[in-house]
């Protein structure tokens, strides 16, 4: 799963895939990646719901934020 998410944002960024508002594709396809990472490998989705709401709210955040800046 990640390798394709790392494969498909090489793509885009390199204009092979999608021309057109490639910076918010590659910005989703990190959100997917980051969900990936820290629910399945960091074994957040075992953890106290703290803990992932505040990861999800951080993402969220971060996010928003750099596609206003973007």
């Amino acid at each position: 799963m990640l390798i394709g998410l790392t494969i498909m944002s090489a793509l885009v960024a390199n204009g092979l895939l999608i021309s057109s508002s490639s910076q918010s594709i590659i910005i989703f396809l990190s959100i997917l990646k980051f969900i990936g990472v820290s629910f399945y490998f960091m074994e957040l989705k075992k953890a106290h719901i703290f803990w992932k709401s505040s990861v999800l709210i951080f993402l969220i955040m971060f996010s928003v934020i750099t596609i206003i800046i973007v």
